[in-house]
């Protein structure tokens, strides 16, 4: 699914970000930026040894949640590699919303930064985290939107999805913008 916003697209894709060709892959990774499961794992196992070292080395102190920092991308088909620290979910009133926005919020202006014409990104927060899809969907999407729409430059924003349910809940969110 795609939806055209200004010069720059908001895309769906059910599948595996560590194949995805793009300028920028963004890595859900924690505070410590120390690797761990899903998708954090997959991606450091796929980019190589290599991202650790420099992860270590450039970011000894990690990374609070709702920030992002980058990396080479290592053995992965991207330039870079953004590290989004999300917020774990806490019940909603903890700011979560707020800190998953800003995570997201933060890769685009990586991407404007490192001068990304595309960017592949995960549902940051909802695996081990536990922020519930939907609302993860919304949040996630309508800052893009956000910061896409009106844009000076093209970019091309990828929302990866490894499940099905994961593709659906953030689809009808992308489709509801078309309606707007």
């Amino acid at each position: 699914m795609k939806v055209q916003f200004g010069f720059s697209r908001i895309e769906l894709a059910h599948g595996d970000i560590t194949q995805q060709h793009v300028d920028a892959i963004v890595n859900a990774a924690n505070a410590d930026l120390a690797g761990g499961g899903g998708v954090d794992g997959a991606i450091h196992r796929a980019a190589g040894p290599s991202v650790m070292e420099e992860t270590r080395a450039r970011y000894p102190l990690g990374c609070p949640p709702g920030d992002a920092v980058v990396t080479s991308a290592g053995l992965l088909p991207a330039r870079y590699l953004f590290h989004a620290v999300g917020p774990i979910w806490r019940g909603g009133q903890q700011r979560e919303a707020e800190l998953l926005r800003s995570c997201v919020r933060r890769c685009l202006e990586l991407a404007a930064k490192h001068d990304c014409q595309s960017l592949a990104l995960p549902a940051i927060s909802t695996g081990a985290y536990r922020f519930p899809i939907d609302l993860a969907a919304e949040n996630l999407l309508d800052e893009i939107r956000k910061f896409v729409d009106g844009a000076p430059r093209s970019l091309i924003v990828r929302v990866v999805l490894f499940d099905a349910g994961s593709y659906g809940a953030f689809a009808r969110v992308l489709e509801s913008f078309v309606d707007r």
